[in-house]
């Protein structure tokens, strides 16, 4: 039996949904990026270098990027809700695992498998909502899963970093772990069953179909490349940001060193606004202005002024999420027919540029400092920028693309 809901209302199962998602959302960027304010602390526990230490978020993305397409895939054919479920399960059963790794080792091989079993909800979420949620509530719902997605995730660099000025990097995991497993038992209960799911077949025949439109596009195949390269070099920043902070000239205790990820919050910010300056403007202008702006953060950051270096993280987070939103909804409006594999392709480009580049980034960072590191990063602003060169060309020779709205896809780093 359909239910009538008056319009601008939601319906009782679509709020269960809506919350549902949104702690779906929490334990799973909570439990991607819990390793990211503790690479200092892992560095000084195993004798590892900042490159090695950071494998601890380079692999979980990598392998979480490896099954985004096949996960989709699956869900296609046993169910949204299932993959979700079993998904956040096994992600906070292996979090809860992790405090008790005995070498840097076991600890890495743990995240990998955790970065393959969090595929399974941001893989998802977007399909799910799609099919469950009337489309006048929604953009509301996607709304509130990206709120739980960039609240996870800054719970997840906040709360072991607060840890570690009370106890070892194994307690500090072991507090994000069990919040992350809290919210996973609140997404299970909370989830009601799917009404409108469609099983259709999933073969790897049917699956490369499906990626081939995409993967022929010239717009779509340099927004993958953005996605690319402006997440690998935002994830960089981050990833070594601690230690800087940690080491001279700042020698900031861990606690107010991890606050900087508060600066998470300019970048959702960002996003709700780049997301109505592009339907008025323009993609191709709003997207170019994020870039830029995520450009002149990085120069802003080189001096070591702390206050320079605040400002500059600011206006590269602000900047690259600005950039995510626009470039995260092109996908959509320019996908010629399959929208899912589309986003599944952006995604999978998105979380291989956190891991490839996130872990490349530490090379540059043990050779000569954050001034190396500016460098790289650098580099790959100045790729973006001769994408976005390119993605005008295209723009101009097909009408309509730059103004299209479409939904935004569901990714927060």
């Amino acid at each position: 039996m359909t239910t009538t809901a008056v319009p601008g209302t939601a319906t009782s199962h679509e709020r269960r949904i809506t919350a549902a998602l949104f702690a779906a959302g929490l334990t799973t960027f909570a439990s991607m990026y819990s390793a990211q304010a503790l690479l200092p602390s892992l560095s000084n526990a195993f004798g590892a270098t900042p490159a090695r230490a950071a494998l601890a978020v380079s692999l979980t993305t990598g392998f979480l990027a490896l099954a985004i397409v096949p996960v989709s895939a699956l869900s296609s054919r046993v169910g949204r809700t299932r993959v979700m479920i079993g998904s956040a399960v096994t992600s906070a059963v292996i979090g809860l695992l992790l405090p008790f790794s005995p070498t840097l080792d076991v600890l890495l091989a743990g995240r990998a498998l955790q970065g393959v079993a969090l595929a399974g909800v941001p893989a998802v979420a977007m399909a799910y909502l799609a099919e469950e949620i009337g489309s006048e509530g929604l953009g509301a719902a996607m709304g509130v899963y990206v709120a739980g997605t960039s609240i996870g995730g800054l719970a997840g660099r906040l709360i072991p970093a607060f840890t570690l000025d009370l106890a070892s990097w194994r307690w500090a995991e072991a507090a994000v772990s069990v919040g992350a497993a809290a919210c996973t038992i609140w997404f299970v209960r909370g989830l009601p069953p799917s009404r409108g799911f469609i099983a259709r077949p999933a073969g790897i025949r049917i699956v490369l179909g499906d990626l081939g439109a995409p993967l022929r596009h010239p717009g779509l195949l340099t927004l993958f490349g953005l996605a690319f390269v402006l997440m690998g070099g935002f994830v960089s920043l981050y990833n070594y940001l601690g230690y800087r902070l940690t080491r001279p000239p700042f020698e900031l205790p861990a606690t107010v060193a991890g606050s900087v990820f508060l600066l998470y919050l300019a970048g959702t910010a960002a996003a709700a606004v780049t997301g109505l300056l592009a339907d008025r403007l323009g993609r191709r202008r709003v997207l170019t202005a994020s870039v830029a702006t995520m450009g002149l953060g990085l120069a802003i950051s080189i001096p070591d002024h702390l206050i320079a270096v605040v400002v500059g993280v600011l206006l590269c987070t602000a900047g690259f999420f600005g950039a995510h939103t626009v470039a995260s909804a092109w996908v959509g409006a320019m996908a010629p027919e399959n929208r899912g594999a589309a986003s599944s392709l952006y995604l999978f480009s998105y979380y291989l540029g956190s891991a490839i580049i996130g872990g490349v980034a530490g090379l540059a960072y043990a050779r000569t400092g954050w001034i190396g590191l500016a460098g790289f990063v650098a580099t790959l602003i100045a790729v973006a920028a001769v994408l976005l060169c390119t993605l005008a060309r295209q723009s101009h020779r097909t009408s309509g693309h730059d103004t299209v709205t479409a939904p935004d896809q569901l990714a927060v780093p």
